[in-house]
């Protein structure tokens, strides 16, 4: 089982997933080419992929999608309102079009989608089931609602969103639509809250967290793990034994393998 988060932040997002035989790509936000490289560096190449699930419309985690299908003609799964609303969806030929139910099945992976709080038609976060793990990417969350909680809850891995430092946010250069846009509920979720959340939902014996989609205006890899550490440890969690956590980058490759 692997893990390789090829990209995470607001420019462009893109996760490899392989468990068992079975491998998939959740979102591509950055160009094909860079996918390709990203992949071919651990050892996979984009012809072997089952498919690639998207988590809603917006450009950072669409952007390369166009000319990943033209190039390696891979299935595509998003929901259908995401399809409806998605920038260039006809330069996708409709065979590899696919709507995403309430679940889905990729050889022995189950693949089960939860709706999530972001400024987007439908947007949802994704829980793999295979054997006896449980894997999570939940990011792009204006507010932690109990839909995530439960998806949160008991996974062995988990890609959550960790987008910004209040304090940088409130100081930073964005104009202030902007920064209320990312603090509303619609939004998207704060070291501070991606912290809590960790804490009190049910864990495993040991919880691989990866910090994700983070703002480069408006947070640091090091200040995220800092405080979301803080608050664990404020909670009498013991970090680095229950909760394992790593930083993601913008344009670097954060690999796990199991």
């Amino acid at each position: 089982m692997q893990l390789h988060i090829l990209a995470s932040g607001s420019t462009g997002n893109a996760v490899l997933i392989e468990m068992g035989e079975r491998k998939i790509l959740i979102d591509a936000g950055i160009s094909a080419r860079r996918i390709e490289r990203g992949l071919s560096e651990v050892g996979i190449q984009l012809s072997n992929l089952d498919g690639v699930l998207i988590t809603h419309e917006h450009s950072d985690h669409i952007k390369g999608i166009e000319v990943l299908v033209r190039r390696h003609h891979l299935p595509v799964y998003a929901r259908p309102a995401t399809w409806e609303a998605m920038p260039g969806r006809d330069k996708i030929p409709r065979e590899y079009r696919r709507d995403m139910g309430d679940s889905l099945d990729i050889g022995a992976i189950k693949v089960v989608p939860f709706a999530i709080s972001h400024d987007a038609v439908d947007p949802v976060g994704f829980c793999f089931y295979y054997q006896q793990q449980k894997w999570v990417l939940a990011t792009d969350l204006g507010i932690v609602t109990p839909s995530v909680e439960d998806a949160l809850a008991y996974a062995d891995v988990a890609i959550l969103e960790s987008n910004h430092d209040v304090e940088m946010l409130q100081a930073g250069p964005y104009p202030q639509f902007l920064k209320q846009r990312i603090k509303s509920t619609l939004g998207h979720l704060s070291n501070h809250d991606a912290g809590q959340i960790l804490a009190r939902i049910p864990r495993q014996r040991v919880m691989q967290v990866f910090l994700a989609h983070l703002s480069q205006k408006n947070n640091l890899p090091l200040l995220a793990e800092r405080t979301v550490r803080e608050v664990l440890q404020a909670s009498g969690c013991a970090v680095g034994e229950e909760i394992i956590l790593h930083r993601t980058y913008p344009d670097s490759t954060i690999s796990l393998v199991k």
